[in-house]
């Protein structure tokens, strides 16, 4: 009976946090830890590193699946990737030496906000409209861009991919697809670093609830992943909206109830 419980709740956990992948580079930390922490009582320290686990291969796959479909720009993609990572350290550095802070739920409002603002106001840009501008000013960009995911991701401690995909829009000037396909090509190698710090630093999770998590993630990100890059703009936009609010109401519901 236990083993049929860990196998739902993860199930569940997989697919919301690959659906949220796979439609909008959301980190599956989100969705994975609060459900794993609620339902089958583990550490929130570990259920993090098995969060953060799911989202190396999801991401991965759903990277490839968005480049592919020429939706990944690699070139800005690397240039934000080392700001992430290195303003990563520096936010967790100032984290440090600051009084603990209620921030947990950051990135569940980014994700509810996030997700209202894509129905309310779709992306529309097109890749004709993301080629205009000098190199020069989408690498100062890129810089700026990653350097204040990097500090929130430290800073706080999540709410990477939401702050990614807001910034790739709004400020980069990203059509969603591209801009999804990038957030999860960041997110790929940030993920990696992070769980491996963490095993690094911790105990290593159970076995049967770390693979449950991770197929499960990469099956929904992969059949997401696939979806949003044959929908249209219009229906991405809405898609991706109901379920970012979806998913975000739900990790509120288990932040304030479970």
């Amino acid at each position: 009976m236990e083993y049929l419980i860990t196998t739902v709740v993860c199930f569940f956990a997989g697919m919301g946090a690959g659906l949220g992948t796979g439609f909008a580079g959301m980190s599956a930390a989100a969705v994975i830890t609060p459900v794993l922490v609620t339902f089958l009582g583990i550490e929130p320290y570990t259920a993090v590193g098995i969060a953060l686990a799911s989202d190396v291969l999801a991401s991965a796959v759903s990277a490839y699946t968005y480049g592919k479909n020429k939706n990944l720009d690699i070139k800005n993609g690397l240039v934000m990737m080392c700001a992430v990572l290195a303003f990563t350290v520096v936010g967790s550095f100032v984290s440090s030496l600051l009084p603990a802070t209620t921030m947990g739920n950051f990135s569940v409002f980014m994700t509810l906000l996030l997700g209202i603002k894509f129905i309310v106001k779709p992306v529309m840009t097109t890749k004709e409209d993301m080629a205009s501008g000098s190199m020069k000013s989408k690498i100062i960009k890129s810089i700026i861009c990653g350097s204040i995911v990097g500090f929130i991701c430290g800073f706080v401690g999540a709410g990477g991919g939401m702050m990614m995909l807001l910034l790739l829009t709004s400020i980069m000037g990203y059509e969603l697809k591209t801009a999804v396909g990038t957030s999860v090509f960041i997110m790929t190698f940030t993920a990696l670093t992070g769980s491996i710090s963490h095993f690094a630093m911790g105990s290593l999770p159970e076995v049967l609830p770390l693979v449950l998590c991770v197929v499960f993630t990469l099956i929904w990100a992969r059949i997401a992943a696939k979806f949003a890059n044959k929908a249209s703009p219009i229906v991405l936009n809405r898609a991706t909206g109901v379920i970012l609010v979806i998913l975000g109401a739900v990790v509120l519901g288990f932040s304030f109830f479970g």
